[in-house]
């Protein structure tokens, strides 16, 4: 917008300076020829009485005293010449004053009677005479125009970036708001509409920030009230015989941590504002084995390649987590019981990590619209699918889906921490 602005005054000014200085170039032009003009025209007046009444001598003495800068010369009444001839004989006829132009000048001829016979006076102005100083004032006009050009594109600019600056000020602070930084504020200034955005996003960021907190609040409170029926099935639990007691146990100390994690998770002001990474080895790690218990009861063939380094990622231990899990809670619900399955992690090029699930199941017909609605469109892996396609882009990769009636693949890149 600054360039436009800068643009179209240039072009604006460049218009009203060649409407002055054109017309003013060619009146220099003018007025130079016609004081070159004048100036032949007054010798003329100062040689005719002369010529007119006195002897050659006296003539040829008036021609050393009149020549300056201009060429002068008479034509006698004999026909020879007294002074400079720049024309030929033939041009005028001895009785007609006028004016002749050539390519090297211009000749002023003016006769005069006597009483011998008829004189011819002739003033020759060059070419460079007629336009004496008319290069040096256009010089001169020339560098008014480029100053006056400069002035101009400097006004511009500034009365541009007064403009803009606001505006560019403004898209900054909606580009904050996006990545999730909802203190970011505008701070109004520039023309009235301009003010008026910018008040307009203050509030909006304001009302934003006051629904995400509801959300958020909402959220922690109803997770919550899970507490309470958690806390009748721990004591129902602690009134089992012992080996169903300690295996349900175990299950309800997992479902309390993971409405921790729910708590935990709906206070957190951005997904993304945490900053904290993990490693994607470990976590994977620990995931499969704890689904490797369920895999072996329903006899899954489980494959596992996992390197034998860490690879950190940009994303926090409980968000990968949870992806992992909802990945490998569909091989079980949608697969069926004795199909196998492998999960695999490997180094991601420029950093980062890349985990893929694979199963042996159906698949599904439409991968695209499965990864879509996070939902399964044939039978296979899909349930999860939005879970994991939103932590895989907040770290900064992106998923990958890929189904036959051989089984379905799902591959997860996760960026490097920042």
């Amino acid at each position: 917008m600054r360039r436009r602005i800068t643009l179209l005054v240039a072009a604006t000014t460049s218009i009203v300076l060649l409407a002055f200085l054109l017309p003013a170039a060619s009146l220099v032009a003018r007025v130079a020829e016609a004081r070159a003009l004048d100036a032949a025209q007054a010798q003329l007046q100062f040689l005719t009485p002369s010529v007119g009444l006195d002897d050659r001598a006296q003539v040829a003495a008036n021609l050393v005293g009149a020549s300056g800068e201009l060429s002068v010369g008479v034509r006698w009444v004999d026909g020879s010449w007294l002074g400079e001839h720049r024309g030929q004989d033939d041009d005028l006829p001895p009785t007609t004053a006028g004016v002749v132009t050539g390519d090297g000048g211009t000749r002023l001829v003016q006769p005069v009677r006597r009483a011998d016979g008829t004189a011819v006076i002739e003033v020759f102005v060059s070419a460079e005479q007629l336009r004496a100083g008319v290069t040096r004032t256009w010089l001169v006009l020339g560098g008014l125009g480029v100053v006056l050009l400069l002035l101009a594109l400097l006004v511009a600019d500034r009365l541009a970036r007064s403009l803009t600056r606001p505006v560019t000020e403004l898209a900054a602070t909606a580009h904050r708001l996006g990545n999730g930084d909802l203190s970011a504020r505008v701070v109004p200034a520039g023309p009235p509409e301009v003010r008026d955005v910018g008040e307009a996003v203050n509030r909006l960021a304001g009302r934003i920030g006051e629904l995400l907190t509801a959300e958020r609040e909402t959220a922690a409170d109803l997770a919550h009230r899970l507490r309470t029926p958690l806390t009748a099935l721990r004591l129902d639990v602690e009134a089992l015989p012992v080996p169903d007691r300690d295996r349900l146990a175990g299950d309800v100390d997992a479902l309390s941590r993971s409405i921790d994690e729910v708590i935990s998770e709906a206070r957190r002001t951005v997904r993304e504002g945490v900053g904290a990474g993990c490693d994607a080895t470990a976590i994977v790690g620990e995931r499969v084995r704890f689904w490797s218990v369920l895999a072996e009861d329903e006899r899954r063939r489980l494959d596992v390649d996992l390197p034998g380094r860490p690879l950190p990622v940009r994303v926090a231990a409980g968000d990968l987590a949870a992806a992992v899990d909802a990945l490998l809670g569909n091989v079980f619900a949608h697969t069926p019981e004795g199909s196998g399955f492998a999960v695999t992690v490997r180094p991601r090029g420029g950093g980062g990590a890349v985990v893929v699930v694979a199963d042996h199941g159906p698949g599904f017909a439409e991968p695209a619209a499965a990864v879509e609605r996070g939902r399964s469109g044939g039978g296979s892996t899909g349930l999860g699918l939005d879970i994991a396609r939103r932590t895989a882009e907040a770290a900064g990769g992106a998923l990958r889906l890929s189904s036959s009636p051989g089984g379905t693949e799902v591959t997860l890149e996760l960026g490097p921490p920042t």
